[in-house]
């Protein structure tokens, strides 16, 4: 609880993997209505949103994660160093 309070740990990386969820489902129903509504582009950049938009996001949420991981583990080495005399 003290590394929560004192910004030591980070809880972004949840926020993260919840909002990449929500926003890959999004992407495929938002795809699915321009593939089924859309008119010859619409279609094809439904398809494309359907097909690459959850990539994409993975690959943006998956960056940050990676951020927060190195600063995770720079904290750790900090501590690390701090306790060895």
């Amino acid at each position: 609880m003290d590394d929560f309070v004192s910004f030591r740990r980070m809880i972004t990386p949840l926020i993260i993997q919840a909002l990449f969820w929500i926003l890959a489902v999004l992407s495929v129903i938002v795809g699915a209505g321009m593939l089924l509504t859309g008119a010859g582009g619409g279609r094809f950049v439904g398809l494309l949103l359907i097909l690459f938009g959850p990539l994409v996001i993975r690959i943006y949420a998956e960056v940050l994660i990676v951020v927060f991981r190195i600063s995770e583990t720079l904290t750790d080495i900090l501590d690390e160093l701090r306790r060895s005399p």
